[in-house]
């Protein structure tokens, strides 16, 4: 876990002094809040012009669970990194990055069983459903 936060680490500190060498080259004033504050700004607008797209797809072709798991999915994501970070500095357990994969590969397991009864469930209905309709019909 320890090697692969630093690999991000490492990642992140190549684009940071890219961004200040460009600073510099351009003769540019900006101080790192300013630079985070266009990065990460730019970044997250970039974001949006795909995601929301992408998400106006899902809904309007009725497929708003996969909306809510990517919403989810990315939330398990930040927690578990968040749960491992906080074990680091608090010293209260061991930071692993197998615990991220062990709690990202639950939440997919769970989440194959609930599509799992999911899936029964509307079958279930659909068969009772028509079964109903061709009663009623004379």
């Amino acid at each position: 876990m320890k090697e692969f936060l630093y690999l991000i680490v490492e990642f992140v500190t190549k684009i940071h002094n890219r961004l200040l060498r460009l600073n510099d080259s351009f003769e540019y004033d900006f101080t790192d809040k300013e630079l985070h504050y266009l990065i990460i700004g730019a970044l997250g607008m970039a974001m949006i012009f795909v995601v929301y797209p992408l998400f106006k797809w899902l809904a309007r072709t009725g497929h708003v669970m996969v909306i809510s798991w990517i919403y989810v999915f990315t939330l398990i994501i930040v927690i578990t990194f968040a749960i491992e970070i906080g074990q680091r500095i608090t010293n209260t357990g061991h930071m692993e990055f197998a615990d991220i994969v062990f709690g990202v590969m639950g939440f997919i397991s769970f989440f194959i069983i609930f599509i799992a009864i999911r899936a029964i469930w509307h079958v279930v209905v659909r068969v009772l459903k028509r079964r109903r309709e061709s009663q009623l019909r004379p």
